[in-house]
């Protein structure tokens, strides 16, 4: 590993496992964290899971697990740049999404909805419970057992009301203190990835056309760079370049500016970096830009009457799951049954938090469909 910065997180800062293990031979322990959420059920589900759009729509398009990779490649080369721990970006980047519900951010509202008078449902509280509780591979402990600073940065988002159950990895949003530069980090490429994937996703669908993503700025500029240089370039591979223009360009500024924040606060340790502002960030400039092509994927792309057709449909499923295993749980499979009576709808939560989108496709046609077994 290239040497870290002394504010990077390392094996002499890091805060590490809830339950004591032997240390792992041949590798760090944030390579055994990267290596344990690989192999783990959870991280296999993201590959039918979805951002977008819906599973059964297409093959191309970017499931949760592609872009859980996306947004490692992205994080590991912005932390090579800046000397930070590119293992742990890395992990953090990986288990990001391993709590998402099935179809997106329609699945997520709607479990939420569901679970509202239970304590809500919040993706990324879901991912930490993930990897503390509901993975069973281990003789010695429930979870993965994970270092602190992964556990941390998974934990992007948190209520009060949840942080307060938490204990240590919850502190932070209580006395409103920032992560890792790494958990950071992880965030920032997590918005690359996405914003510019569903854009590639957006065109190939047919959704979205090139004329109307013209008048986006960070688009059109990049763009006309590539016609300039290949003026019969066609569509397919303009697309490509353009984006891939976009993504190093977003890239190269985080770098940059990140370095500027750093280099103006001079933090001597991951403390100071806890007690500082958020550092990892876009230049004013590019960040109008990113919110600017934010705004117009929600208008144009989330927003669509063919994706907002298919989010009715996953919202419907999922709830209808819900209050069927609820109104009868010996519909639930028997290792979910087991745990019902103690916590009945956060146990039904963790099974449809954990469906990919065609296995709750599967489940409410069984349920529902009289002519289905």
């Amino acid at each position: 590993m290239p040497e870290l910065v002394r504010y990077a997180v390392g094996p002499h800062n890091s805060r590490g496992r809830r339950w004591r293990e032997a240390p792992p031979v041949g590798r760090s322990e944030l390579q055994r964290d990267r290596d344990r959420i690989i192999h783990s059920t959870a991280f296999r589900r993201l590959e039918y899971k979805t951002q977008v759009f819906v599973n059964h729509e297409g093959d191309l398009f970017r499931t949760r697990l592609t872009h859980s990779l996306e947004v490692a490649q992205i994080a590991r080369s912005v932390a090579r740049s800046l000397q930070l721990n590119e293992d742990l970006v890395e992990a953090i980047s990986l288990a990001h999404d391993l709590g998402h519900t099935p179809f997106g951010h329609a699945g997520q509202d709607a479990l939420h909805h569901c679970m509202k008078q239970h304590g809500g449902f919040e993706h990324n509280l879901q991912s930490l419970r993930v990897v503390d509780v509901l993975e069973q591979r281990y003789a010695a402990f429930d979870g993965l057992n994970l270092c602190f600073e992964t556990r941390e940065g998974i934990l992007k988002h948190c209520s009060l009301q949840n942080a307060r159950k938490l204990g240590d990895v919850g502190e932070r949003f209580i006395k409103r203190r920032r992560p890792s530069l790494e958990a950071q980090l992880a965030n920032l490429a997590d918005e690359i990835a996405y914003n510019n994937h569903d854009v590639d996703d957006g065109l190939r669908s047919g959704l979205l056309s090139i004329e109307q993503l013209a008048r986006v700025s960070i688009f059109a500029r990049h763009m006309k760079q590539v016609l300039r240089e290949y003026p019969n370039i066609d569509a397919r591979r303009l697309v490509h370049e353009t984006i891939r223009r976009m993504i190093s360009t977003l890239v190269v500024d985080l770098t940059r500016q990140s370095t500027k924040n750093i280099t103006k606060l001079a933090p001597r340790s991951v403390d100071d970096v806890r007690a500082a502002p958020l550092l990892i960030a876009f230049s004013a400039a590019i960040e109008r830009q990113q919110q600017e092509l934010k705004q117009f994927l929600r208008l144009n792309l989330y927003q669509h009457h063919r994706v907002a057709r298919m989010t009715n449909k996953a919202r419907r499923i999922v709830a209808d799951l819900f209050h069927a295993f609820m109104n009868e749980p010996r519909l639930l499979p028997p290792q979910y049954r087991d745990r019902e009576q103690r916590e009945a709808a956060r146990t039904v939560s963790d099974y449809i938090a954990g469906m990919t989108d065609r296995y709750a496709i599967r489940e409410h046609r069984r349920l529902f469909a009289v002519d289905a077994i």
